[in-house]
């Protein structure tokens, strides 16, 4: 290993334990193993202390400490620690910002600066107390400009070795912050500068081609990923792939879950991974192993992730009707041609449940929606409103944050603030939390 060879030549390298630090912060990125997290989080105080001890005249110096707080920082939100993450962010900032006015042309200073902008402008609304309490702020759209920046300047400087860096935080945020679902493209074409060996090249084009529907491409990808042992074991790869597969709806069995489930050591996404296993053997006729896997939602894994919420809630549910299932997966998958298949030959006075026909309307609102059919999108997300607002169901809440977002783009802020509104004011439902927290930012956008 490269990090520990330099250990033992040069061991005076406050650098090492920069790097050491980076090990650590991708290796609970990629694991979310709560076990590993308590186990390593002792390493940021100790690594702190020696970085003092480096020469104060580098402008590593501060840089390097600042990088140890903000990917501690990054690291206990993830677990859940927003207070302590909001107090290593703000620290980040001040090393940083006196950094910044010692060495005003040092670029790595610029990247992590764009990143706290970030961090601070994209807490979500239900925390901002902290931020208030820390007399900090942020704006999301300005890091990433900066980011953008830095990405067109660092291959022409010293510092071009930190590009696959600032690309890795471009794709994530633009996709998990931002939401930016039609830059698939762009994200994909600055991913291709990346080194073709990366495997987390290879886990950020899965995950970007995952959340913009370009499902026959994540397969491609994490299929061709480097499968050496030299390479980390990334669990979430398998997750993405055995989603990938159910979603193209084949009889191919999705069994990278199984491999998930099996290699996974951290708390999210185990309850999601066993009813999509469910659900497999469920639109196969397997009435055995769909209830099994139903079981094993109720009794393996942790509740504390909204899909493994979600999941626990449709287990302990009446069982989908398999039409809707499939438009679900297909929509899910970006295959926009067949969801409308299924549901333009569905009978709507079929369905005997509330729920089975605000879903029906909802799905519908959404892949007019996706095709950029917005009147008929609008009126079906209504009837999907008009259904479901007093049930304990997603779908009316989202249909109205949706049309929402249809009335902001078009620049009717009226309308969008109405049903942003109308989002918030229902209770009780799932994913209440992220329809809410996006309703907000919503009406923070429109000035509201």
């Amino acid at each position: 290993m490269l990090i520990q060879k330099e250990k033992q030549q040069n061991p005076q390298n406050g650098i090492i334990l920069l790097l050491e630090n980076y090990v650590d912060y991708f290796s609970l990125l990629a694991s979310e193993n709560k076990t590993d997290y308590e186990r390593l989080k002792d390493n940021r105080s100790t690594r702190l202390s020696a970085l003092e001890d480096n020469d104060k005249n580098s402008p590593f110096y501060l840089y390097s400490q600042a990088q140890v707080y903000l990917q501690w920082s990054f690291l206990k939100a993830k677990f859940g620690d927003y207070v302590s993450s909001g107090f290593d962010c703000k620290k980040a900032n001040s090393l940083l910002q006196d950094n910044n006015e010692k060495y005003p042309g040092f670029q790595p200073n610029q990247i992590s600066l764009a990143l706290v902008d970030v961090v601070f402008g994209s807490i979500p609304a239900s925390f901002r107390g902290i931020t208030r309490f820390l007399g900090m702020n942020g704006n999301v759209q300005s890091g990433v400009k900066k980011l953008e920046a830095l990405k067109a300047e660092l291959p022409k400087t010293k510092f071009s070795f930190y590009n696959n860096e600032v690309i890795f935080f471009i794709c994530t945020i633009d996709i998990n912050v931002l939401h930016n679902f039609n830059d698939y493209p762009k994200l994909i074409g600055y991913l291709n500068e990346m080194n073709s060996g990366s495997l987390l090249k290879v886990y950020i084009q899965g995950l970007i081609a995952s959340k913009t529907a370009h499902n026959d491409d994540v397969i491609a990808y994490l299929e061709a990923r480097p499968k050496s042992g030299g390479y980390l074991t990334l669990p979430a790869i398998s997750y993405m792939l055995g989603c990938a597969k159910l979603c193209r709806m084949g009889n191919e069995p999705p069994a990278p879950l199984f491999d998930f489930i099996s290699e996974y050591r951290g708390m999210n996404l185990i309850k999601d991974a066993y009813l999509k296993l469910g659900y497999y053997y469920l639109l196969q006729n397997d009435q055995g192993k769909y209830e099994y896997f139903l079981r094993q939602v109720k009794t393996k894994g942790y509740s504390t992730d909204e899909k493994d919420q979600q999941a626990l809630w449709e287990a302990n549910d009446v069982k989908p009707d398999l039409d809707l299932l499939k438009a679900r997966f297909y929509f899910d998958g970006g295959y926009y041609g067949k969801v409308l298949a299924i549901l333009q030959n569905k009978d709507v006075n079929s369905l005997k449940l509330v729920r089975d026909e605000t879903e029906y309307y909802y799905r519908l609102g959404r892949v007019y929606d996706k095709t950029a059919k917005d009147g008929e999108a609008v009126l079906n997300y209504q009837r999907a409103i008009n259904l479901g607002k007093t049930t304990k169901y997603y779908f009316a809440a989202n249909a109205a944050l949706n049309i929402g977002r249809i009335y902001e783009e078009k620049r009717d802020y009226k309308r969008a603030g109405d049903y942003y509104n109308q989002a918030i004011d229902m209770h009780g439902h799932q994913y209440q939390t992220d329809i809410d927290n996006d309703a907000k930012a919503g009406l923070k956008r429109i000035g509201q």
